[in-house]
């Protein structure tokens, strides 16, 4: 974002205020160019590595040739998520599909479509998809283990320890097994190890810690299988500013770290260093992406200040899932008011539908103004709803001044076509 004089900002040489006029309220922003740039930065810090950008995140047709054009791979979790990138001629072989419950409709897209990866998340798995397979043909798969890192800023995305739903432990034997389960499937090529650890992470030592624990499970599978897996997928999770202070990773810094660690580890198992990916996904899209809404009412009660939107948890359900907290900018004018601490809240009926707890806001705000919540670009539009029958919001592309709509507003009758009881 850029500050203009008027008092408005600009995302991708276009006045937010002016975006809100014209698209309206709530809408989410992505910048096209910020987009590329944050791709290239991981490309660049790990040109030999195979960089993939995990879908869930957000996911668009517009978003799958960004990602292509700018030479990354694709991670996927569905059916939905892989027909769209088919839809939009993403090459099949750049595809990792995830997921702990794959569905048949799942793994039969998947092959169908010929996908590069498929990441094996448990032992039952392993049986169901070679029972799927054509005769002849042979599937490139991943394992996914547990390595025993907890890390994320929630529990509930803490998805390297031991006791929940993802993957196979390393500790207790069950990644080793599953890995030699494959191994007796003639139909399926294990072809590396994956592991995630969480989301929002911080600190490169969960990532080192990582390593450690999954390069001698390649050595112990050598020596007691005699198969030299050639990649080693450690996930992403890496975490962006939400708000003014939050830590970063660079991927320049991890890069560095990781690939050295991996090295040193190989080095000393004696194993040749295996082709490493990562998938950020947040990364890339979130600091891409603004929201807007509009201001309905601002109440005061209780001795603190409430200033209502035109959205809320439907269209951005994480601070409600896990207590995170945006920060918040009027745009569209400039304010002489002071600014007070205020809770911007949402339109549903939920007490907990609040986007931002005590932030600074001129005292002067009202209806009609327009709000800009910046780092919108992941896990809003993905995870949004239609509570209270509210549609979910549009996706304007930006860049050199210009704003283009990539999906476009869901209307009360796309809402009523899906109900067809009386």
């Amino acid at each position: 974002t850029r500050p203009l004089h008027s008092g408005d900002l600009a995302v991708g040489g276009v006045p937010l205020a002016e975006l809100a006029d014209r698209f309206g309220t709530p809408s989410y922003v992505v910048d096209e160019g910020e987009v590329r740039a944050r791709a290239r930065a991981w490309r660049a810090a790990l040109p030999g590595a195979d960089v993939a950008y995990a879908g869930k995140a957000f996911l668009s047709r517009a978003m799958i040739r960004w990602i292509e054009e700018e030479g990354l791979s694709l991670d996927v979790c569905s059916a939905g998520e892989l027909e769209l990138a088919a839809l939009t001629g993403f090459p099949a072989e750049r595809i990792v599909l995830h997921g702990n419950a794959k569905s048949p409709a799942d793994l039969k897209a998947a092959l169908r479509l010929g996908v590069g990866r498929i990441v094996i998340d448990s032992v039952g798995e392993i049986a169901s998809l070679a029972a799927l397979m054509p005769p002849g043909a042979r599937q490139k798969v991943l394992v996914r283990v547990v390595p025993g890192v907890a890390a994320g800023a929630h529990a509930a995305v803490r998805t390297g320890v031991e006791g929940q739903k993802f993957g196979l432990p390393v500790a207790t034997g069950e990644a080793e097994d599953a890995a030699e389960r494959i191994l007796g499937q003639p139909r399926l090529e294990l072809v590396g190890l994956h592991c995630h650890l969480g989301s929002q992470i911080a600190g490169l030592g969960p990532y080192v810690t990582a390593v450690r624990r999954l390069v001698p499970l390649l050595a112990a599978l050598r020596d007691r299988h005699g198969v030299t897996l050639p990649e080693l997928d450690l996930g992403g999770g890496f975490a962006i500013a939400y708000r003014d202070g939050d830590p970063v990773l660079d991927p320049e810094t991890y890069a560095t770290r990781v690939t050295s660690e991996l090295a040193l580890q190989c080095e000393r198992f004696g194993l040749p260093v295996p082709r490493l990916t990562v998938e950020p996904g947040r990364w890339i899209a979130g600091p891409a992406g603004v929201a807007l809404y509009r201001v309905i009412a601002v109440k005061s009660t209780g001795g603190r200040t409430f200033v209502a939107v035109d959205g809320g948890m439907s269209d951005n359900p994480r601070p409600a899932l896990y207590g995170v907290r945006y920060t918040v900018r009027l745009v569209g004018r400039q304010s002489r008011a002071a600014d007070r601490a205020t809770t911007v809240v949402g339109r549903h009926c939920e007490a907990g539908d609040i986007l931002a707890e005590d932030v600074r806001l001129p005292a002067d705000v009202r209806p009609g103004d327009v709000l800009a919540v910046p780092a919108a670009g992941a896990y809003h539009l993905s995870m949004s709803s239609s509570y209270n029958l509210v549609g979910r919001p549009p996706v304007i592309a930006v860049t050199e001044g210009r704003a283009r709509l990539l999906v476009r507003r869901e209307t009360l009758e796309d809402l009523r076509s899906r109900d067809i009881g009386d």
